[in-house]
């Protein structure tokens, strides 16, 4: 049986039929250790596995000193929780999203990693969302808008777009990290699509691995 390697989010058909097993790994981020369950064979695809590019984004806020105590911040695509879950061990208030197949396995994690005593601030919330759809359903008073490795269906841009534009109404900034995969136009996505609407910086970048993160704030014209 063949299977995609790590680095491609579309795993070949023969992928579905695998066993469906979960693996328990521990991530030392921020001096906070995190127990993720990724579950594997099962119908939840790349929903299932800590990409690459979400470690970079936490490092990122390490390096960068990034303030996370007491912001207002949601992620989108959250997959396994692992940026957001972090976020709320270091007192942000985080609300998790992500597709509702998603949401156990969001829920489970987020169990798993709640501190002896209590979370700094509050129990993150995990909630359903599809980009363009019900999006207005949520609010737009967030500090912090947290995306990793969200950035390979071109068909699902504009949607994104549009869920990105209203959640940052308020000020809020946009933290993207991608793999910058020219098979699936996310360079297009940022050079672009998020152009079009936002003030966007890249403010790392690991040639190695071509990996991207940005900054992104809403422009005052929108």
């Amino acid at each position: 049986m063949t299977c995609a390697d790590d680095d491609d989010p579309f795993p070949v058909d023969d992928c579905l039929f695998a066993d469906t097993f979960s693996q328990d790994t521990v991530f030392t981020l921020l001096g906070q250790e995190l127990k993720i369950r990724q579950v594997f064979g099962s119908s939840l695809g790349v929903a299932a596995a800590v990409w690459e590019s979400a470690l970079h984004l936490c490092r990122y806020f390490e390096q960068q000193s990034v303030e996370l105590r007491g912001k207002r911040a949601i992620e989108l695509g959250s997959g396994t929780g692992v940026v957001g879950i972090l976020a709320a061990r270091l007192g942000a208030v985080v609300t998790l999203t992500d597709l509702p197949l998603t949401l156990p396995q969001l829920q489970d994690n987020v169990s798993a990693n709640a501190p002896s005593s209590s979370w700094p601030s509050t129990l993150p919330a995990v909630l359903p969302l599809s980009w363009g759809e019900d999006h207005m359903s949520f609010p737009s008073d967030w500090d912090l808008v947290l995306c990793a490795d969200i950035i390979y269906l071109p068909e699902t841009y504009p949607l994104l777009l549009e869920t990105l534009a209203h959640l940052c109404k308020n000020r809020a900034v946009a933290y993207l990290s991608s793999k910058m995969r020219e098979e699936h136009e996310t360079p297009g996505f940022y050079e672009d699509c998020l152009p079009s609407r936002f003030n966007v910086e890249l403010v790392h970048r690991d040639g190695s691995q071509n990996i991207n993160i940005y900054r992104a704030s809403l422009r005052k014209d929108q």
